[in-house]
Parts: structure tokens; sequence; C-alpha cells
């Protein structure tokens, strides 16, 4: 890429790309520079720093995971959208395994860091993957926790190859969901009563 159609948009992208490759913990200026065909201080023209890059690629990430979920959800709910989304964070995950880790790094610096609305963009595609159950309000941010860790946990492992039994993941992916499926299920009938 020549250096005058760099953009922060572009050098973000491609630092994004770069982290999905060789993992978050490796990122450096020096090799995003090397991979845009450019010396290390051309980047600073478009990024402030290296932290600056990560908060940059953490809210990417944010934003695309939200909008996966968001649209493998859409039309559906109950069982169905519980799966879809599920399904669309764990391919999420495994496709960009770096720039889901730089996602779950950052924090937000202020009420203006557009971390904030990107994570609530996740954070409103997981509760519409649970619409359908008709949770208590009091019990959504425990079903919405449980989610989020149990998903973030499976997805992080498979993508970092930590499941060496030889049984079939996606059968154990499915029989997870299922078996959340029945719970929150089960707690909807126990509130109903």
């Amino acid at each position: 890429m020549p250096r005058s159609r760099l953009t922060p948009a572009s050098v973000t992208e491609a630092g994004a790309d770069l982290v999905d490759e060789i993992g978050f913990d490796h990122l450096s200026m020096g090799l995003l520079a090397e991979r845009l065909g450019v010396r290390t201080p051309s980047l600073y023209r478009h990024v402030a720093s290296q932290a600056d890059l990560a908060h940059r690629i953490a809210v990417l990430a944010m934003t695309e995971l939200g909008d996966a979920i968001r649209d493998a959800t859409q039309g559906r709910a109950g069982s169905d959208a519980l799966a879809a989304g599920a399904q669309a964070m764990r391919v999420y995950v495994r496709e960009h395994p770096g720039r889901y880790a730089a996602g779950n790094a950052a924090h937000p610096t202020g009420p203006d860091d557009p971390l904030t609305p990107a994570a609530e963009r996740v954070l409103v595609s997981w509760a519409a993957m649970l619409r359908g159950y008709r949770l208590d309000a009091g019990q959504e941010i425990h079903a919405l926790r449980m989610l989020r860790s149990i998903l973030h946990g499976f997805s992080t492992l498979e993508a970092a190859g930590g499941f060496q039994i030889d049984t079939d993941i996606d059968d154990s992916f499915t029989w997870m969901i299922d078996f959340i499926d029945h719970g929150l299920q089960a707690t909807t009938g126990a509130l109903s009563r």
C-alpha cells in the first residue's frame, strides 16, 4: 500500500489484519510499517502511538462483532437467535483472534471514547439473543454475563487449538448451546409461575 494512501482507517485495518495473523501480543509498529511498505515514523501521521493503534483495533473489533451477532440474529428469536448469535461470535473469534483479543484488552478512556458505543453494540446484540426468553430484568444481567463467559471461553479455546480430545468440536458447541437454551427456558418457566 503506497504511503500516500494511508489513512487512520487503513492503518487500523492493516493492524487488525496483522494481529489476526501474528497475535495481538506481538503487535508492533515496526512490523506494521514493514507490512505497509513504509518507514515506522510514517505511521505516526495516522495513529498517535502503538497504544492508540491497539485501541482503534479494539473499536473496530467490537463494532464488527456486534454487527456479526446482530446480522445473524435478525428475524430470529429464542433458541434460533441464541444458536445463530452464538455461532456468529464463534466464527468471528476463530477468524479474527487478534482483533477479538484487542477488544477484550481495551478499556474506555473517557465519555467520548468510540469504544463505549462499540462495546454497547455487542451488548445490545447479546441482549437480542436473549430477548425471546422473556427474562425478568433482574435476571437478564446474569444471563448476559453467563453468555459472555461461556461463549468467550469456548471460542477462545477453540481459536487457540485448546480442544485436544477426539470428539467433534461442532457437536460439543451444539450440545453447549442446547444446554444454555434449556437452562434459559427453565428460568423463564420458573419466573412465570
